[in-house]
């Protein structure tokens, strides 16, 4: 069974018809073709697939596409304006917070949300926001860094 579903990503307004069963992550890759949320353990455990939905972190692949419907999803693709890294972007640059980079998006969203409500988070805050993602290259203490510094 499809739905027709009516969102607004990275600031545009989307409507399709999907199945009643493709996750939110399904449809950002698949059918808007916005890659930097990626598959990765597919049951909520890494974080790689983060997006913002109405400005808070959500794991885009254990929620549906359409419990989407009517709502604000924004990725990694939007967070940057006119070829200039977003000032948690850089941060994650300057502070050497990026090797493979698997992880990064749902980092530097998960950090985006954190900052956009606590502008000064302590370091405990800060390993809160991004616990429930998985880095396996940095040791954390260069992400933790990142976003302290903003």
């Amino acid at each position: 069974m499809n739905s027709v579903i009516s969102l607004r990503v990275n600031g545009q307004d989307y409507r399709r018809e999907v199945p009643a069963n493709i996750t939110l992550l399904e449809f950002i890759r698949d059918t808007l073709n916005l890659t930097g949320a990626k598959k990765g353990c597919d049951n909520g455990d890494c974080g790689t697939c983060t997006v913002l939905l109405d400005g808070k972190p959500v794991l885009s692949c254990l929620m549906l596409a359409v419990e989407a419907d009517g709502r604000e999803v924004l990725t990694i693709e939007g967070i940057s304006r006119g070829g200039e890294l977003h000032p948690v972007q850089q941060s994650f640059v300057d502070h050497g917070a990026i090797q493979c980079g698997f992880c990064t998006p749902g980092m530097v969203l998960a950090a985006k949300a954190l900052l956009e409500e606590n502008p000064a988070p302590t370091e405990g805050e800060v390993r809160e926001a991004i616990k429930g993602h998985i880095c396996r290259c940095t040791g954390y203490d260069q992400i933790v860094k990142a976003i302290k510094d903003l």
